[in-house]
C-alpha cells in the first residue's frame, strides 16, 4: 500500500510544470479571482437616521458654541442690517434653478447649524467666511471667528419670473421654517417638532443642528435636504422635498427617537399671529379693521367633516382639543384675500400664505390641539396647532410621521359652503349676559341651491342654552345668513357650533367657537 506523501510524486516534474503555466494563461483562472466589492452606498436618509438614532440613546448635551459679544445684544432692527452677499450665494453662475445664501448668528439666534453641500454622493462642509455677510453699521472687530457658523438658510427660486430669484423657503430658528407661494410674503411658520406646548412647566423647543442639501440637477424643478434635529427629550432625523410654485409643497418625513417620556407631543406644528379681527371682543385700538397672519383653522376629519374654527385673541390662555381619525388633512388659512379687511399698505396681510398639512397614510386615532395665546400687538406668533397622537410617548421609544406641507392661497377640495363670516354682539337679554351670534355660508354647493330650497342650521352648545335659530338667504353671498343667540348661564366655557343642512344632507362645514363666560 501507498503511503500518503508517495501521491505528491504521480506527475513527472516538466508536466506540473507545463499544467501550471497552462493555468496561468487561462481567462478562466484570472475570474476566479475575487476583487474589492464595491462600498455600499448608503442613502443619505439612512445616514442621518442612525447619526439621530445613536444620538437619542446618549444625553442630551445641547449646542455650546459660543456667540461672539458683538453679535449677542443685538435687537431686531440691528440684526437685519446683517446682509448676507448674493454675490456669495451657493451655486451663483453654475446656471441652476436653485441658490441658497445663508443667516449670521447674532441677537435670539444663538445656535450654530452645521450645514454641508451633497454632490455625486458626497458630502462637503460649507465654512463660514466673515466675506459673506455685510454687518452694516455693526462695530465688527477686526478679527472674526472663523469657525462662527451659521444660524440658517434660505432657499430661492424663480416662481414669479423666470429672471429672478425669489426667496421661497427659510430655515432660521430653532426648528422653525416657512415658505411662500407665488406672488406671496411670509407670514406663519411651521416647525420640525413641538414638545410639551402649553404645559404649566413651559415647552422644550427642539433645534435643528445640522442639515444636508443635495446639489439641483439643471433642469430640477424641487430641492431635498436633510435636518438633525435635538432636544433634551428627543433626537429627530428629517427630510424634505421642496417643490416651489404657485403653491409651494414640501414633502416631510420624520424618525424620532425619545431619550424621556413627552408628555405632550406635537406633530406638524404650524406658528401663526392673530391681533384682532371680527372674533376679537374686547378694545384694540388700531385704524386697521382686521390684523393677521391667519384667520382660521380648518380640519377635515377621516370621515370628510370639514370642521372651521375661526380664531381669535383671547383674554386668557385657551385650549382647543379636536379629536379626530386618520385625519386627511389640517392648517391654519387666511381666507380673507382684499386688501380692504386690512387696510395695510406695508404688511400686506391679504397676501399671507395660508399653510395646509396632508398626513400620508393613516395616523391612527389623535387630535388637532389649537393654542391661543393672549396678545397685545402683530409681532407676537400666539396662535399654535398641531397633531397629538394617541398613546404614550416614553423613553427609548420611536416615531415615524410622513405629510405634505403645502403653503400657499389653499381651500381643500370640496362641495361644502364655507364660513366666510361671523359677527358678535348682544343679545336680547343683556342682563343674562345673552350674546346675538352672525355666521355666513357661502360658496360650494350653496351657490347652486335654488331659492326655493329649505335650509336649516343645526346649532348646539356644550354648556349654557341656545334660542332657536334663524336662516335667512343672503343675497350678497349667494348663500345664507344664520342667527342664533346663546347665553353662557354658569357654564365658564361651552364649545359652539353650527351647520347647514337640506333635509339629511349637510351643506355646509361645521362651524366651531369656544365662548368664554368673562366677555360678556
Amino acid at each position: 500500500m501507498k503511503k500518503e506523501g508517495q501521491n505528491r510524486s504521480i506527475y513527472p516534474f516538466w508536466q506540473v510544470c507545463v499544467l501550471l503555466a497552462t493555468l496561468l494563461a487561462t481567462p478562466v483562472y484570472a475570474a476566479q479571482k475575487v476583487a474589492p466589492a464595491p462600498a455600499k452606498v448608503v442613502p443619505i436618509f439612512e445616514q442621518v437616521k442612525a447619526k439621530a438614532a445613536a444620538l437619542g440613546k446618549k444625553d442630551y448635551s445641547g449646542n455650546k458654541a459660543e456667540l461672539p459679544p458683538f453679535l449677542s445684544d443685538l435687537n431686531y432692527d440691528q440684526y437685519r442690517d446683517i446682509r448676507f452677499r448674493a454675490d456669495h450665494s451657493l451655486w451663483r453662475d453654475q446656471n441652476l434653478p436653485f441658490e441658497t445664501q445663508f443667516f449670521s448668528r447674532g441677537s435670539i439666534f444663538r445656535d450654530r447649524v452645521l450645514f454641508h453641500v451633497i454632490e455625486k454622493g458626497e458630502q462637503a462642509l460649507v465654512n463660514f467666511e466673515p466675506g459673506m455677510f455685510d454687518f452694516g453699521r455693526l462695530p465688527v472687530p477686526m478679527e472674526v471667528p472663523k469657525d462662527l457658523g451659521f444660524a440658517g438658510f434660505r432657499l430661492h427660486h424663480p416662481i414669479n419670473t423666470h429672471q429672478y430669484f425669489d426667496e421661497v423657503a427659510a430655515f432660521l430658528g430653532a426648528s422653525y421654517f416657512r415658505a411662500v407661494g407665488r406672488r406671496q410674503v411670509y407670514g406663519l411658520s411651521a416647525r420640525g417638532l413641538a414638545v410639551d406646548t402649553g404645559l404649566p412647566r413651559g415647552e422644550e423647543f427642539p433645534v435643528f443642528r445640522e442639515f444636508w442639501l443635495e446639489k439641483p440637477a439643471a433642469d430640477a424643478r424641487q430641492i431635498t435636504l436633510y435636518a438633525l434635529l435635538d432636544s433634551p427629550s428627543v433626537a429627530g432625523a428629517y427630510q424634505f422635498v421642496i417643490t416651489p410654485g404657485a403653491t409651494t409643497d414640501i414633502a416631510v418625513k420624520l424618525h424620532l427617537y425619545f431619550r424621556r417620556d413627552v408628555e405632550k407631543l406635537g406633530v406638524a406644528p404650524l406658528t401663526s399671529m392673530f391681533y384682532h379681527g371680527k372674533t376679537t371682543q374686547h378694545h384694540v385700538d388700531d385704524f386697521r379693521p382686521e390684523v393677521h397672519d391667519s384667520d382660521g383653522l380648518l380640519i377635515e376629519a377621516g370621515n370628510g367633516e370639514h370642521l372651521w374654527r375661526p380664531l381669535n385673541n383671547p383674554q386668557r390662555l385657551a385650549f382647543s382639543n379636536f379629536q379626530v381619525k386618520n385625519p386627511r388633512g389640517f392648517g391654519l388659512l387666511q381666507r380673507e384675500r382684499a386688501f380692504e379687511w386690512y387696510q395695510d399698505l406695508e404688511a400686506k396681510y391679504e397676501r399671507r400664505p395660508s399653510a395646509w398639512i396632508t398626513p400620508v397614510g393613516n395616523w391612527g386615532m389623535g387630535r388637532v390641539e389649537l393654542v391661543e395665546i393672549p396678545s397685545e400687538g402683530e409681532f407676537d406668533d400666539n396662535i399654535v396647532t398641531f397633531w397629538v397622537p394617541a398613546g404614550a410617548v416614553t423613553a427609548g421609544s420611536t416615531r415615524a410621521f410622513e405629510y405634505t406641507l403645502s403653503f400657499g392661497d389653499i381651500e381643500p377640495d370640496t362641495l361644502e359652503g364655507r364660513a366666510v363670516f361671523m359677527g358678535i354682539g348682544h343679545g336680547k337679554d343683556r342682563k343674562g349676559g345673552e350674546r346675538l351670534f352672525v355666521v355666513d355660508f357661502a360658496g360650494g354647493a350653496l351657490d347652486l341651491l335654488p331659492e326655493t330650497t329649505v335650509v336649516a342650521a343645526e346649532v348646539s352648545a356644550s354648556g349654557g342654552t341656545l334660542r332657536p335659530s334663524v336662516v335667512e338667504r343672503n343675497p350678497h353671498t349667494d348663500g345664507y345668513r344664520v342667527f342664533f343667540e346663546f347665553t353662557p348661564g354658569d357654564a365658564p366655557l361651552a364649545e359652539l357650533r353650527c351647520v347647514l343642512r337640506s333635509g339629511d344632507q349637510v351643506i355646509s362645514e361645521t362651524w366651531t367657537y369656544q365662548s368664554w363666560k368673562e366677555k360678556y
